[in-house]
């Protein structure tokens, strides 16, 4: 007796089709689990027979082989419990019909029977829609995650009868619906405004060109002088997530098993901001089996790390692949998964270890070498990889006690958005999303220079020692500067605050 039921194993962030296949012989009572499963699916054969007999059917006293198939594909985690249990009754006679073959079937089993939710299920419903199937079946708790894919039937089921009944023809399961208007109506709502920064008009300038390009961004500056205050206000000026983004989003934290409980997708972008005492592992990713780090989690988001130089080195410099290439790789001896990883880097420091280097109110009390073995715990290469280096200085007393109003983020995103139009148009018909992303071919269309504009870039090159990696960034932010502008064309003032902004790093190294 032989019986094969639809589900599906997680690879990165992308699914892929398994087909469980059950069979029962004649012989000893032996339950064999083979197809490349770890430990978790291979313990799946006690939690299945408990609840088979727990719900009422009977537990064939044979030997069961169930296979999943491709069989050089590792399978992982507890998914496998319903397909396996359905596999086991159709192969017994007790399920027949044409639904069998016509929905994925996803959930982890508790003893009495009952679904426990998954990793993964949004991954899996796109799998789904695109392999024409009718839907899939799932734990109630995951409904409304799977839900937010269009163009397939999304059953929700709370016990493993239920399952049964359904695919018996006895009754009807009712598909699961999320409302993505009023989903999407909710991401704009940000508890933290730039309308309660005083000062920092430098800073708020250099964030604005930022977040309206997607640069990566620095600030250096003396303890309180407000660089965590003002990157935890970032998200507030960031345009909207598009439907695209989001799902894009919801698959790295549903694959993670990050995604809070009743949510069903990840509106708002991601603000992650690990502590300094974080490993290259979490950051970037990995384990025996790879889950998506912080770099990962924070895709098209924020990645913002406080105090750089206290991080280990090892962490840092794995920054650079996500930082080039918006995608990480994980490679281990069974596996290597990608996944994605375009976030805006926000970092910030102080400019020396006692903090107070360059602040008229404090005296330093660093040696130069100190300064110097401080500073150097960030490698040039990562610098070149940080767009823009602003100092943050020290706000006056008669900042802080002003009564003049600051900007509020809704003046300043609407800015940001203005420009982010214009990078739409821009590059319609590419990958490429705003100026960050641009690759060298789009940089020599798009930030073409006159006469002016290159003798300015030749003259601060030579001065500062511009790498050529830094070069192309300068044209990136002047290209950004420029939108916000309103302006076709690179224009010299445009340029000339690009520099400014990379200024700081020769300070830095």
């Amino acid at each position: 007796m032989l019986a094969k039921v639809l589900s599906a194993a997680v690879v990165g962030i992308d699914a892929v089709l398994v087909d469980v296949e059950v069979d029962i012989a004649q012989g000893l009572p032996q339950f064999a689990t083979v197809g490349l499963p770890d430990g978790a699916v291979k313990e799946s054969k006690d939690r299945v027979k408990a609840a088979l007999k727990n719900s009422g059917y009977d537990f064939p006293a044979r030997r069961i082989t169930a296979n999943l198939a491709p069989a050089d594909l590792k399978k992982e985690g507890a998914a496998f419990d319903l397909p396996m249990s359905i596999g086991i009754l159709a192969a017994t006679g007790v399920i027949k019909g044409e639904r069998l073959n016509r929905y994925i079937l996803l959930g982890e089993l508790s003893l009495d029977g009952s679904l426990k939710p998954v990793r993964g299920a949004l991954p899996v419903a796109v799998a789904a829609r695109n392999a024409g199937l009718d839907g899939m079946i799932l734990p109630r708790e995951n409904a409304d995650e799977a839900a937010v894919v269009e163009g397939i039937d999304i059953l929700p089921a709370s016990t493993l009868a239920e399952v049964v009944q359904f695919l018996r023809g006895e009754t009807e399961m009712a598909p699961a619906r999320v409302d993505l208007q009023q989903l999407f109506s909710q991401q704009n709502e940000h508890g933290d405004d730039f309308c309660e920064v005083r000062g920092q008009d430098h800073a708020k300038r250099a964030i604005e060109v930022a977040a309206a390009g997607g640069h990566n961004l620095l600030m250096i500056g003396p303890p309180g002088s407000g660089k965590t205050m003002l990157a935890r206000r970032i998200p507030s000026i960031l345009p909207p997530l598009n439907f695209a983004e989001a799902i894009e989003t919801t698959a790295v934290f549903s694959v993670g098993g990050m995604l809070e409980p009743g949510r069903a997708l990840v509106t708002t972008r991601p603000f992650r901001a690990p502590h300094n005492s974080t490993s290259d592992i979490a950051l970037i990713g990995g384990g025996s089996s790879p889950r998506p780090g912080e770099v990962s989690l924070a895709t098209n988001g924020i990645l913002f790390l406080d105090e750089l130089p206290e991080f280990k080195k090892n962490a840092l410099e794995v920054l650079r692949q996500p930082l080039e290439d918006g995608k990480v790789t994980i490679s281990r001896a069974l596996q290597s998964l990608t996944y994605p990883s375009r976030f805006m880097l926000v970092a910030a420091m102080n400019p020396c270890p006692c903090g107070y280097l360059g602040d008229p109110g404090h005296t330093c009390s660093c040696t130069p070498i100190a300064i110097k073995r401080y500073r150097s715990r960030i490698s040039g290469p990562l610098l070149d990889r940080i767009d823009l280096h602003v100092e943050v200085p020290a706000v006056a007393y008669r900042d802080l006690s002003g009564n003049q109003p600051a900007e509020s983020s809704a003046a300043i995103a609407g800015r940001v958005q203005s420009a982010r139009q214009i990078q739409q148009q821009r590059f319609q018909g590419t990958k490429v999303h705003c100026n960050a992303q641009m690759n060298a071919r789009l940089i020599k269309k798009h930030c073409e220079l006159d006469a002016d504009g290159h003798r300015m870039l030749e003259l601060a090159g030579d001065k500062l020692g511009f790498s050529a990696r830094s070069y192309s960034r300068i044209l990136k932010v002047a290209r950004t500067v420029a939108d916000l502008d309103g302006s076709a064309a690179i224009r010299t003032p445009h340029l000339a605050e690009a520099i400014q902004y990379r200024n700081l790093d020769r300070k830095v190294v």
